[in-house]
């Protein structure tokens, strides 16, 4: 199948130019101007739209295996590619745990399946699981995932030794949670008491506090320094953080310094750590319950400004979905995360759209930064003989969250009842079209991604 697209507005490489874009074998043939008479099996007309390249999401949780009465990587990949969302790569921490080079495999057969979106799985770390870890293959695998605080099972790594060796000798880059789980315990444990069951609106911002992602961050840093370790951490929520980042800047495929260098440390801001804060926990509660927390307001406008000042290097949502019913308990035993895959993008297209972000810097930041910070291999960027993972999206039309028009299998989202001045209308992945208009074509599944390294 052979597809051109004529008058679309091309955001790409910091840039939006009027172009027409040949999509042919699963890649883009060829991008320019006054390509009409190109002959194709499939023509699609874009004016008024902007064309994109697709999202790349690199934390996600789809819950598969083990945890599929929450969500399944069918179901949360659906949910992606309604959203623009053209590859993710997914967390460890399903049960049982990603701890072995099999369980890691089994995974990747279940995407290629299942996935309509293109797809990598995390490889986990453990305090006991090293021999396993060093077996990842860095050309297969997007990265080593640390949990330097409380997870599922068995996966809080708190053991110095191992935290030492780990970062020492990671065969690829390594991916951090941070929050120190002992500030965590000793916060929890004093809120317990102090509130018993009748807890304020924003404990979970005050127990999961700034003290506690500082000092994980600030740790996580210094061993990545010390060992010479390509670092990225995951979801910064707060500002107290950002001056652990240098500032970045793409080229030649990679995030560098100022002085040419590979940048080391890179960070990961999540949208609704630049949507939502502590106030709306007021009206939402458990909805956007998360770890690490959302925190008071004057932190998302700082990670806001991290990400355009480029200390900040990618954007993502650490979608991670939970039942309306596990959601609805008390705080004590309600989980922590939120589904958000499907709206990543319409979150932040408003921002956008309010002035806070250029459409070509969430381009940067969703696609072409992604991309570099994990060396994925022809794709993020809109190129002849890259991989056609696109998305088009109308910034004249709206969408409005509603539980009928929510693919995750969780079947809510803390966006309910907000209209977004967007609408994504098509999603191909690997030249595919796999969404059009609220329509799927799922009889091509996504492909796995590869790595440069």
């Amino acid at each position: 199948m052979t597809t051109l697209i004529v008058n679309a507005q091309v955001v790409n490489e910091n840039r939006v130019q009027d172009l027409d874009v040949v999509i042919e074998n699963g890649h883009i043939q060829r991008i320019g101007k006054d390509l009409q008479h190109v002959v194709a099996d499939r023509v699609i007309d874009a004016k008024g739209l902007y064309l994109m390249p697709g999202v790349i999401d690199d934390q996600v949780h789809f819950r598969e295996p083990g945890l599929t009465h929450k969500a399944n990587i069918y179901t949360e990949s659906k949910a992606a590619v309604a959203g623009g969302v053209t590859s993710f790569m997914e967390m460890p921490n399903t049960v049982p745990n990603t701890l072995t080079q099999q369980l890691l495999e089994d995974k990747y057969q279940i995407a290629a399946n299942t996935s309509l979106a293109n797809y990598s799985f995390f490889m986990g770390a453990s305090n006991d699981n090293y021999e396993e870890v060093m077996r990842t293959d860095p050309s297969q695998v997007c990265g080593i995932k640390i949990f330097m605080g409380s997870s599922t099972g068995n996966m809080l790594v708190d053991a110095p030794e191992v935290l030492e060796r780990l970062f020492a000798n990671a065969p690829c880059i390594i991916a951090t949670h941070c929050e120190d789980e002992p500030t965590v315990k000793k916060r929890m444990a004093y809120f317990k008491e102090k509130y018993g069951d009748n807890v304020p609106y924003d404990i979970h911002a005050l127990i999961r506090n700034e003290e506690a992602c500082l000092t994980s961050s600030s740790f996580a840093t210094g061993l990545a320094h010390k060992h010479g370790t390509r670092l990225h951490i995951l979801h910064i929520s707060t500002g107290d953080e950002v001056h652990l980042f240098e500032v970045g800047r793409r080229k030649d495929g990679k995030i560098l310094l100022d002085n040419g260098q590979r940048k080391l440390v890179t960070a990961e801001a999540c949208v609704h750590h630049m949507w939502f804060d502590a106030e709306d926990y007021k009206t939402l509660g458990n909805l956007i319950k998360c770890n690490p927390a959302i925190k008071a307001p004057h932190h998302k406008k700082a990670i806001l400004q991290a990400v355009l000042d480029n200390r900040i290097d990618v954007i993502a949502t650490d979608h991670a979905p939970h039942t309306s019913e596990e959601k609805a308990q008390h705080y004590w035993q309600a989980p922590s995360g939120l589904p958000l895959v499907q709206h990543t993008l319409n979150v932040m297209l408003e921002l956008s759209r309010e002035g806070k972000i250029s459409i070509d810097r969430v381009a940067e930041k969703m696609s072409h930064a992604v991309a570099d910070c994990f060396d994925i291999r022809d794709r993020g960027y809109i190129r002849e003989g890259y991989w056609a993972d696109l998305l088009l999206v109308d910034t004249n039309a709206t969408t409005t969250v509603e539980p009928e028009n929510i693919y995750s299998k969780c079947g809510w989202s803390p966006f309910e009842g907000t209209e977004f001045h967007s609408k994504i209308t098509h999603t191909f992945v690997s030249g595919h079209l796999v969404y059009e208009n609220g329509q799927f074509e799922e009889t091509v599944k996504g492909k796995r991604l590869l790595f440069s390294r």
